[in-house]
């Protein structure tokens, strides 16, 4: 009876620290033109186990998806998962398209809005856009993220494509898009980012 007690013990400790980590995001970390399992959040749950903590993670990038998308997206998502964190990373197409930065602002508040009114905790990225897009619309763009991060007091996470968009290796020919070789690097760098908000 005593040992029994003590399994049941861990058992409900193991279950008690468990934790829902959705991604939501484009193609940045939907695993373009390579397998799902490739893909860098595929990879986080056991880079997460490394530091100690059990996490099942739920990607929920689509390819091509905007702050727009993923909106609309969202509320089923929190519905299904019950997700104990979200991260977001959107925004890219928005800005690949030209999107105007007070747009790509309110579709992510009200994103992180829904979150925590489901009982969730926000995580946002950084996200960029090619300096080709003129410096006047890159740093309007870079500073919603900033903003927004300071205004609702949530963590912003840096840009993983920041660090490898200029090793060719790791590339695709497009310039945009890590191959399947760099996935392993980056849940490695996001497991480092997010652990200490777990």
């Amino acid at each position: 009876m005593r040992f029994l007690s003590i399994i049941f013990v861990l058992a409900f400790t193991q279950h008690a620290f468990a934790a829902t980590l959705v991604v939501l995001g484009d193609s940045l970390s939907a695993g373009y033109q390579m397998q799902a399992e490739q893909s860098w959040p595929s990879l986080l749950d056991t880079e997460l186990e490394k530091y100690g903590h059990d996490v099942t993670v739920i990607n929920a990038s689509i390819s091509g998806d905007t702050t727009g998308n993923g909106m609309a997206r969202l509320p089923r998502l929190l519905e299904q998962h019950h997700p104990d964190f979200v991260l977001i990373e959107l925004g890219a197409n928005d800005g690949l398209r030209g999107f105007p930065p007070t747009t790509i602002r309110n579709n992510l508040g009200e994103m992180i809005t829904q979150i925590e009114q489901a009982g969730a905790y926000p995580l946002l990225m950084q996200i960029f856009v090619p300096p080709n897009y003129g410096k006047r619309y890159s740093d309007q763009f870079a500073k919603v993220y900033q903003d927004i991060s300071s205004q609702l007091d949530i963590p912003l996470l840096p840009f993983f494509l920041e660090h490898i968009i200029l090793k060719q290796e790791w590339m695709m020919d497009d310039g945009l898009h890590p191959k399947p070789d760099a996935q392993p690097w980056i849940a490695e760098f996001m497991a480092k980012e997010i652990v200490p908000h777990l």
